[in-house]
């Protein structure tokens, strides 16, 4: 919620998944909406299980929690949705929507994707890519730990030891996913005209763990966790 308030979770009231967004909040979709933007927030919302119409947004088709990669349940504008397909494909849809209809207006769409989230499970059209691949170590591996508390399903994601040969691809496939999605994306601006007035902003939450320091998933202050990528 640090995107949407711009505010420190100390701040914001949300310090941990398990906490539902207070619907007052101020937020930057709630500020341009007052100013008359078409406001839309499409996928992942992790605040405890909150469901529901996300607040501040004109628009929203999210899922619960971390729901499932496969045929998971959305809620349009808090309203049950079931679909068919990979998770972050069908994200993208509801996306690419909302971008046709609002083409004539100014506009924020905030749009989350649930990849790369353990356990992977990448796209059909992906279970093979990367498959004559063989991992490097990273440099700064060291001996491979018990998963940190709390963490065994992160854990058990990972296809070997992280470093070792194959393991991991299916993280990097999952990511391929993402690639492809925000290509439909760029896509979908370029044919309806709007690239030249849309301002782009690509980051993420977190890093992620793949062996460095011997450890998988994030939530220590190494950089491989609290680093993101920021594009304008």
């Amino acid at each position: 919620m640090v995107f949407l308030t711009g505010r420190y979770n100390h701040h914001n009231g949300i310090a941990n998944n398990r906490t539902p967004f207070d619907e007052r909040s101020v937020t930057h979709a709630s500020l341009l909406r007052q100013a008359g933007y078409a406001t839309g927030y499409v996928g992942k919302w992790h605040m405890d299980n909150q469901k529901g119409q996300r607040p501040g947004f004109d628009y929203s088709a999210s899922f619960i929690g971390h729901a499932r990669y496969r045929d998971a349940p959305f809620e349009v504008n808090g309203k049950p949705a079931p679909t068919k397909g990979w998770i972050d494909d069908v994200s993208t849809d509801f996306a690419i929507e909302f971008l046709k209809e609002h083409k004539q207006r100014p506009f924020l769409l905030v749009v989350g994707y649930k990849s790369p989230h353990a356990r992977f499970e990448p796209p059909e059209r992906l279970k093979d890519r990367f498959g004559d691949v063989t991992a490097r170590p990273p440099a700064n591996a060291e001996s491979f730990p018990p998963f940190p508390r709390g963490n065994a399903a992160a854990g058990a994601a990972l296809e070997a030891k992280p470093g070792s040969p194959g393991t991991n691809l299916d993280y990097f496939r999952c990511i391929a996913g993402v690639d492809e999605n925000l290509g439909r994306l760029l896509g979908a601006l370029d044919e309806l005209g709007l690239t030249e007035s849309t301002m782009v902003v690509y980051t993420s939450d977190n890093g992620f763990y793949l062996g460095e320091h011997g450890l998988v998933d994030k939530r220590s202050a190494y950089d491989e966790s609290i680093r993101i990528p920021l594009l304008v």
